[in-house]
């Protein structure tokens, strides 16, 4: 256990400096980088050096995510995203883990390094305005959980931000005179200190939003927990976005500024994969979005719904409150019991009638074992 939390702590800790270091603000063209991370006590991804190819559409990546999940895709694929898939995905149907942690941050685009991405699979994908379809079955084999729940007054308070502060490895020191204006101050790499003062409306609401991400994610931790001791195992899509770095780069002169954010929601970032790791028991991939510009009206590039299965089980549920419908299904089947019943008491008295009165030739001595010479 302790070399398991030894990996897993080594694993992100890399991550994170790879991932700080590829990520910058631009104002280029129109694109995305995807980068997928991988459990470290189970293999559910590639190595990236088999890698064939380096760009994916978001029809890919959707494709990805349901096949993680281990439901085949919504759409047709093509020969070619199937072998897009085939460099990312592990060969074996058995391995999957079926969760996975889709997050989209908007605002930012990273500047890719082959070297110092050794151990993480990233790939390029064109921006698209159309969203790309999730399907997730009905019923109990699938669940959706939105991690875009807007967090409630009752756990933004002085106390939720200095346990938040605490958790991440910083500090909070609040106002005395009044109620959420104080400041939440976090050491970075570099030896500085970044300072998000409550007061300013920046540093508030991405704050809110660190918090309102780590809330959800329990909300779904807890989801889980739950669903595992009531002997369930659905498929799990654990799908939100982190917007809060648009318009950061004009409310702030320097982008120095907008990079120390960054390197905060990183370490939050990884510090919340290592809850869904130990929760999960390490079944669960992580799929992070970085597009550079937000599409139109923030939508997601990702649409999840959820197939229509006619389940005689949840039509029955939704009936059980109706003594008629319920008198019906049971008279439907003990007539369908009984039927089958003499059907088969028929045939076995056949059988054994026909199996007695069998003429004695050559075939049928052979069929009763008979050694003939």
């Amino acid at each position: 256990m302790a070399a398991m939390e030894s990996n897993v702590s080594k694993s992100f800790h890399l991550f994170l400096a790879l991932l700080f270091c590829s990520i910058l603000f631009v104002d280029a063209s129109k694109s995305a980088t995807v980068i997928f991370v991988d459990s470290p006590s189970h293999g559910f991804l590639r190595s990236p050096s088999y890698a064939q190819s380096d760009y994916m559409s978001v029809p890919d990546v959707a494709a990805a995510v349901s096949v993680l999940l281990g439901f085949a895709p919504s759409q047709t694929i093509s020969a070619p995203s199937a072998s897009k898939l085939n460099d990312i995905l592990s060969p074996s149907p058995f391995s999957r883990p079926r969760a996975v942690f889709l997050l989209e941050v908007t605002a930012v685009a990273e500047h890719l390094s082959r070297s110092r991405f050794s151990d993480s699979l990233n790939r390029k994908i064109s921006f698209v305005e159309n969203s790309a379809i999730i399907q997730l079955p009905g019923g109990d084999e699938g669940s959706f959980i939105s991690l875009d729940e807007p967090l409630s007054n009752v756990l933004w308070t002085d106390k939720h931000i200095a346990d938040f502060a605490m958790w991440i490895g910083g500090s909070y020191v609040s106002d005395t005179v009044e109620p959420l204006n104080g400041e939440l101050n976090y050491p970075l790499d570099n030896g500085a200190e970044l300072k998000l003062h409550m007061s300013q409306v920046a540093d508030r609401e991405f704050s809110i939003s660190l918090l309102t991400l780590l809330h959800n994610v329990q909300k779904a931790i807890k989801l889980h927990l739950e669903a595992t001791n009531n002997g369930q195992s659905p498929a799990e899509l654990l799908m939100g976005s982190f917007d809060c770095f648009k318009g950061l780069k004009e409310k702030h002169s320097t982008e120095g500024v907008s990079q120390q954010r960054m390197e905060l929601f990183v370490s939050t970032f990884s510090k919340i994969f290592d809850l869904l790791l130990d929760a999960y028991r390490g079944q669960i991939v992580g799929v992070l979005l970085l597009k550079e510009k937000p599409s139109a009206e923030s939508v997601s590039l990702f649409d999840v719904t959820s197939s229509s299965q006619y389940s005689r089980w949840l039509a029955e549920k939704e009936d059980a409150s109706d003594p008629i419908s319920i008198a019906r299904v049971l008279l439907v089947r003990r007539t369908l019991a009984w039927i089958t019943g003499i059907l088969l008491l028929i045939a076995t008295l056949l059988g054994v009638y026909f199996l007695m009165n069998m003429p004695l030739t050559r075939d049928t001595l052979l069929y009763s074992n008979v050694k003939l010479d």
